[in-house]
């Protein structure tokens, strides 16, 4: 893809995911640009974040909508709007059904705070904690119709500790999140990512291959 390719965020809360996205593509090691971030929450501190940065920012509420289709609808219409490329899941908390993904096919990123296949679904790093489990991370994947179960770009480990609590384990955790996020978007856009079947294999950039 070229240098112009354009994201869409969509996001629920705070935004961390997002200020990492922003801040890779203002250092130059992310090669894209911002075309909206929306969010399903009025409130979500994310939505300011964007609109300090000159970013389009878009409230899309699920409440306003009858049903979860018309609901989606509004939010790939926008996405159509803005023209984005590439579809980017940050901290957005909502699931999102097979009348979406399959408007957006293979162009949906999510990040999920542990190393999947394991522990997929809310409270990650509790789930990871209360197993038992000596290591947790994150995972970047693509987006398929089920709960954290598309095919696997990046992920990072993290040493789970002691006396860890959910909370601290997810603050170590979100500092490798902002790491390779970004990072796989990047993948993604130079076109160095090749898809077959669950597997995701990370080849050079296709201008590199022909020389």
């Amino acid at each position: 893809m070229s240098n112009n390719a354009r994201l869409g965020i969509l996001v629920s809360g705070r935004g961390s995911n997002l200020q990492s996205i922003m801040a890779a593509i203002n250092a130059g090691t992310l090669n894209a640009k911002l075309a909206v971030v929306i969010s399903d929450n009025p409130k979500a501190p994310a939505l300011e974040k964007a609109r300090a940065a000159g970013i389009p920012a878009v409230c899309i509420a699920r409440s306003e909508y009858k049903g979860r289709d018309a609901f989606e609808d509004a939010l790939a219409q926008c996405l159509l709007q803005h023209e984005a490329s590439l579809v980017v899941l940050a901290g957005f908390m909502r699931i999102l059904s097979s009348h979406f993904i399959s408007g957006f096919r293979s162009r949906i990123l999510n990040i999920h705070p542990a190393l999947l296949p394991a522990f997929p679904g809310l409270h990650a790093q509790a789930q990871a904690i209360d197993y038992g489990a000596k290591v947790s991370g994150c995972t970047v994947h693509f987006v398929d119709e089920g709960m954290d179960t598309g095919p696997i770009i990046l992920q990072a480990v993290v040493p789970i500790e002691e006396e860890d609590t959910e909370e601290s384990l997810a603050q170590r955790i979100l500092v490798e999140e902002h790491r390779i996020y970004p990072q796989a978007i990047q993948l993604y856009l130079s076109g160095c990512l090749k898809l077959e079947g669950r597997k995701v294999k990370v080849v050079k950039e296709r201008n590199e291959k022909q020389q």
